[in-house]
């Protein structure tokens, strides 16, 4: 691995495709069949090897885009795995000018699906190679000449120029590490990815390179551990740097700053060697440049050369974040205060390029591509031992020509024929304007609509819930409208806690008769927290604590065990989507308390009034 690459024999892809269609399970075989681990390295029979993070493994999704390397004959294949959700779209937007091609993964029952056309649509108009996967054809719904045709349509809407309508097709079992040039008759029949590295190899161009021009590289990742700090992670763009080189570092600003390069490491598998050059067209990761950060280009000491900076899409959700300020506020948590949060909030915008943080009083407001954006950097901050409160996801918008609009999704749903006449009430409840409506294959109904993002939010949960569980929804940002009037409130009001204290079972058996609870026995409440949802439109205020007065009288009914129904336990996405505008919620390492912004009775009941 430390010899110096032949550019020619280089070849750079990013893998692209909607969120679950395979496209990390596809990397996996990648990895494993051109033997880049030993027989017996654990990896071998490791799933998702790609997905490292905690939150990556426990969703089942890819957050942040990765870079490996593996070697074919004397080809070195450089692999970016880029995530599939439409919230970490600026991860796909950052890692595309690193590849010369691209793997567009399709699942053979779904076909293309919101993600496929945005990811696709990036890829084509930075000029990448597609190369085509319909994957997982051994489903029992698998419909490939559909699939087939519903990619010809998309490619021609997308299509940059003619070119790019001639692409190759292969068809495969990623899970399987299968895959072949026609379909199979029986998927089961023994086969190996070799189709694939051919093709690789074959139809993606090796980097177009200038070796003799100055050095030149944009920073595309950063990455970071005890042994030698920062990594500026990129592709050489032209040129070539050797360890220990002086160079200039051109920042976003137009500045230029000096440094010298310590090491250059090399991807390959899961871990990283230690190089002594890097030549354009490979990509590499460089240390002991620790003032840089993504989008800045390092160039050469002499002749520095920026590159453009790299244009990444507007944040649709924005959320208020600031330290806790509840009765129980420093008592679960150990980074608690407001410069602790901003440090990290900080560090946080120097790798996640679709987070945008201002100040706001005490707290801050964070800007992101949307809920599931938001939610993963409230887990990680909650994992690292932060406390803090959060507010009501609110759409971010902007004024075009004199007008101020907000983003507009479309949303896919398919959901069962029984539950078709659900679906289609709530989403006339939120403003959704219904484009398509067919009945595709088992019974099931996909739905087509138009909708403002702000009445999107909190419409999953409501959804899973209405449907048993059936709903499969899909969404993307699909422009900017001028702004309607203000939904009305769909939720029910409120069981809020009146006093502080240990719930009791004799208490919470009377706050069942007027709702839900979302706290059991014996835990502890305080004055403004939310306890519970009222069956009815208002809020309410409970008291949660009382306990059964003793006397010497008995009584038949009352001396029984209390029977009480286990409370609801909201995930933090469910926290999000519940809360309202003069609501907060509560994050601490141990607990999620959903709270009243104003805890005091006499003020809240006076902001009300006015």
């Amino acid at each position: 691995m430390s010899k110096v690459q032949d550019p020619t024999k280089i070849r750079n892809i990013a893998v692209i495709a909607h969120v679950d269609h395979g496209k990390t399970t596809l990397v996996d075989g990648l990895l494993k069949q051109s033997k880049t681990f030993r027989d017996n390295q654990a990896e071998m029979s490791q799933d998702l090897i790609m997905d490292s993070g905690d939150q990556e493994r426990e969703r089942g999704i890819t957050i942040t885009a990765k870079v490996t390397a593996v070697q074919h004959e004397d080809y070195r294949i450089n692999i970016i795995d880029t995530p599939g959700h439409a919230d970490f779209s600026g991860e796909v937007e950052r890692t595309l000018n690193m590849a010369d091609g691209c793997l567009l993964i399709v699942d053979a029952q779904e076909g293309p699906m919101p993600q496929t056309k945005f990811v696709l649509g990036k890829a084509l108009a930075s000029e990448l190679k597609p190369i085509v996967i319909i994957n997982k054809i051994d489903k029992p719904g698998s419909r490939l000449s559909e699939v087939e045709d519903e990619l010809a349509d998309l490619f021609l809407e997308l299509a940059v120029h003619e070119d790019q309508l001639h692409y190759p097709i292969y068809f495969s079992v990623g899970r399987e590490g299968k895959a072949w040039v026609k379909p199979p008759s029986d998927p089961g029949v023994e086969a190996d990815l070799s189709v694939l590295f051919e093709a690789i190899i074959s139809d993606i161009p090796a980097p177009s390179i200038e070796l003799d021009k100055p050095f030149q590289m944009l920073i595309t990742a950063l990455n970071w551990d005890s042994f030698k700090g920062k990594y500026a992670i990129g592709r050489i763009t032209r040129g070539k740097v050797n360890a220990g080189d002086k160079i200039s570092i051109c920042k976003k600003d137009g500045s230029t700053l000096k440094g010298k390069v310590d090491s250059i490491y090399m991807s390959h598998g899961l871990s990283k060697s230690e190089v002594q050059i890097g030549v354009a067209g490979d990509i590499v990761q460089l240390t002991g440049i620790d003032n840089v950060q993504i989008g800045e280009t390092i160039a050469d000491f002499d002749e520095p050369e920026a590159l453009p900076v790299l244009e990444i899409e507007s944040p649709t959700l924005k959320i208020y974040l600031g330290p806790n300020t509840s009765p129980f506020k420093g008592k679960e948590g150990e980074f608690t205060t407001s410069r602790q949060i901003g440090e990290r909030l900080t560090k946080e915008l120097e790798t996640n390029v679709g987070l945008k943080v201002e100040d706001d009083g005490i707290g801050y407001v964070v800007s992101g591509r949307g809920e599931l954006h938001l939610s993963v950097l409230i887990e990680t901050m909650r994992r690292e031992g932060f406390e803090f409160e959060v507010g009501r996801p609110q759409v971010v918008t902007h004024v075009e020509n004199g007008i101020e609009v907000e983003p507009i999704e479309e949303l896919i749903i398919e959901v069962p024929a029984e539950h078709v006449g659900t679906v289609q009430m709530e989403l006339g409840q939120r403003k959704a304007v219904l484009k398509e409506q067919f009945a595709s294959n088992k019974g099931v109904t996909k739905l087509i609509y138009e909708l403002p993002t702000r009445s999107a939010l909190g419409i999953r949960n409501i959804l899973m819930t209405n449907t048993k569980g059936t709903v499969i929804m899909n969404s993307l940002t699909i422009g900017y409208e001028a702004i309607t009037s203000q939904l009305k409130q769909i939720r029910n009001g409120v069981l809020i806690a009146f006093e502080t204290g240990t719930t009791t079972p004799y208490a919470l058996q009377t706050a069942e008769e007027r709702g839900n609870c979302f706290v059991g026995p014996a835990e502890k409440v305080y004055a403004g927290q939310i306890v519970g949802l009222n069956s009815r439109q208002e809020d309410m205020e409970i008291n949660v604590c009382k306990a059964k007065h003793l006397t010497n009288m008995r009584s038949s009914s009352s001396d029984g065990v209390v029977q009480l129904t286990p409370p609801i336990i909201f995930s933090l996405e469910e926290c999000l989507d519940f809360i309202e505008n003069d609501e907060l919620l509560e994050v601490t390492p141990k607990n999620l308390r959903l709270r009243k912004k104003e805890l005091d009775p006499r003020l809240r009941k006076r902001q009300n009034n006015k």
